[in-house]
């Protein structure tokens, strides 16, 4: 007798680790099977998008026969086509004329501030006018050094202007658009100029480079060797088949870089909220 209950008290343990152990393998299988789960894509659901555009005349619209903000339309309808974009608003503070010091100054108003903060994504266009100063200053003696030295304040006043994005709204995008040389078409044996715009847009890279939640789009090819005439009639400003065109080019990169990286992080923010 005293061995039957020996016996039992043995096939009881062996019994009760067995059950213990396939319910450790079960348990640890359905803990497996819970892991082959993909979380939902970011774009799943369609959201809005706010967008500050600040700059010179190209942001402006200077040379758009339809006085609409020149690209910003065709960007707003394209984007808005985007599966993970349901609607866009524009802020639009570009000024003719201005020049990195004039942004960097406007940046720091209460007004620009206000709207960076809400901000998903800023774009920006400046640098033209920087060149052009260069120009006129130097009209009686351009050399390409006077341009070279100009392109290091031009650099260090675009990380100004990024500094204060950063500052007021360290998640938003920021889209720096590139430089075009629009002298290209009429004097295309001037091929300094061509080097120079591409020394500055370099400069703007560079800038870009040290910044994880900044893009360059550049659009200096659009308007090089091209037979359509992309130019309003001042033969400086782009005209609304440029401004399509760069529109075109900027949902490029937007599309494929910037808006999943803004969905992604709205996703992840809201996973963790939740």
């Amino acid at each position: 007798m005293k061995r039957f209950f020996t016996l039992l008290i043995l096939s009881t343990f062996c019994l009760s680790s067995c059950s213990q152990s396939d319910q450790l393998a079960l348990h640890q299988e359905k803990k497996a099977a819970t892991q082959v789960f993909k979380p939902i894509p970011a774009d799943f659901v369609p959201r809005n998008f706010t967008v500050l555009s600040a700059g010179d005349s190209l942001t402006q619209g200077v040379g758009d026969s339809t006085n609409q903000g020149g690209y910003l339309p065709y960007l707003k309808t394209l984007l808005e086509k985007e599966k993970g974009v349901q609607q866009v608003d524009f802020f639009n503070y570009g000024i003719t004329g201005n020049r990195t010091t004039q942004l960097l100054k406007r940046l720091k108003t209460p007004e620009m501030k206000a709207d960076l903060q809400k901000a998903d994504m800023v774009i920006i266009t400046i640098g033209g006018n920087d060149i052009m100063k260069v120009v006129k200053d130097n009209f009686t003696n351009l050399q390409l050094p006077v341009f070279t030295k100009e392109k290091e304040t031009f650099r260090q006043h675009l990380i100004q202007i990024f500094e204060a994005i950063v500052q007021e709204n360290p998640h938003a995008s920021i889209v720096l658009v590139g430089l075009y040389n629009p002298f290209s078409k009429w004097f295309s044996d001037i091929k300094e100029m061509d080097e120079i715009v591409s020394d500055w847009n370099k400069a703007g890279q560079s800038v870009v480079a040290n910044y994880p939640n900044a893009y360059f789009v550049p659009i200096e090819d659009l308007f090089l060797n091209t037979e359509e005439n992309l130019l309003f009639t001042d033969n400086f400003h782009p005209n609304d088949k440029g401004y399509e065109l760069i529109a075109e080019r900027l949902n490029e990169t937007l599309e494929a870089r910037v808006i999943p990286d803004l969905a992604k992080k709205a996703f992840l923010v809201t996973t963790e909220e939740n």
